[in-house]
């Protein structure tokens, strides 16, 4: 009598219960089949699962890859603008070196020791940057570009501010000297002996006047043609109540036969200030200034020293 087997399946619904009689083959075949099904289910399962782990790390990776090339075209861009900055510095300082050579021709100044270029002795302005290079392929030609170029920059502008620093102090020394050179004339009136040789109104002999005399009302206002420091004021001989200034550089000028001084020894004035008023002491044949102008020592034309 061959062996039967009993399997019982349980489901769902209404006939939840079912079983089914088997003989020893039919039960092997079942028990076969049953193993290759939920071998099948199981492959397939797994092959999903492994499929969706896939899918997100790809995903992960795609995502990862999108980042990169975001950061790598941000990166390429501000390469640009760091390019476009470096050329733009460049014109900027090629700008002010063009800007030092005019202001030096107009201060009838010669060129900088240094030479006539800001890149070097001899050297040429560098190219400016191409910001239209594959920076992918060509980054590292152009980050070395740019780095060399950002030396030489460098140093052309402390060269630059090296000349500027020169300039300015050549351009204050002259300012300096300017302020304290005579140029305005230091009254009004009319002119009643000039710088020279001149007949002496008191001894009627030919002597050599070293001054300007400029004839006026007493009282009329005397004015510094320049700045300076008060060095006398007070009675002087022949010259009667005299002002002098020193004008530094070697400039000192005179004022003789006034009425009254209006500064006093030490006292700093500037070009305009009122310093006296002109009279008829000392000396004089009438109200009048007698007007000095010394360079060095050695009395010169007041007369060239009045541009106004």
């Amino acid at each position: 009598m061959k062996r039967r087997y009993t399997f019982y399946i349980v489901g769902s619904g209404k006939n939840s219960f079912r079983q089914l009689a088997l003989t020893g083959r039919g039960a092997l075949v079942f028990l076969v089949l049953l193993v290759a099904l939920t071998s099948t289910l199981s492959v397939t399962l797994y092959a999903q699962w492994a499929s969706f782990r896939h899918q997100k790390s790809a995903d992960a990776f795609s995502l990862s890859l999108e980042r990169k090339d975001a950061e790598l075209k941000a990166r390429e861009a501000q390469l640009v603008v760091l390019a476009r900055e470096i050329n733009g510095l460049k014109g900027n300082l090629m700008a002010l070196y063009d800007f030092e050579k005019k202001i030096r021709v107009i201060a009838n100044l010669g060129s900088p020791s240094k030479g006539d270029s800001l890149f070097g002795v001899g050297g040429a302005t560098p190219r400016d940057i191409d910001t239209n290079l594959v920076i992918h392929e060509q980054g590292e030609a152009l980050v070395r570009e740019m780095a060399e170029q950002i030396h030489e920059t460098s140093m052309a502008a402390e060269e630059e501010l090296g000349r500027f620093t020169s300039l300015y102090d050549i351009l204050d020394e002259k300012r300096t000297i300017l302020e304290s050179t005579p140029a305005i004339c230091p009254t009004t009136g009319w002119i009643s002996s000039r710088f020279g040789p001149r007949v002496s109104p008191f001894s009627g002999k030919k002597r050599f006047h070293k001054g300007y005399d400029i004839a006026n009302h007493v009282g009329t206002p005397i004015f510094a043609p320049a700045d300076g420091v008060v060095t006398y004021a007070g009675p002087r001989g022949s010259m009667g109540v005299m002002v002098s200034l020193d004008h530094g550089h070697g400039m000192l000028t005179r004022y003789g036969h006034l009425s009254k001084t209006l500064k006093k020894k030490g006292e700093h004035v500037k070009r305009g200030d009122k310093i006296a008023l002109m009279g008829n002491t000392g000396r004089s044949t009438g109200p009048h200034l007698h007007y000095e102008v010394h360079l060095n020592g050695m009395p010169v034309d007041p007369e060239k020293y009045i541009l106004d």
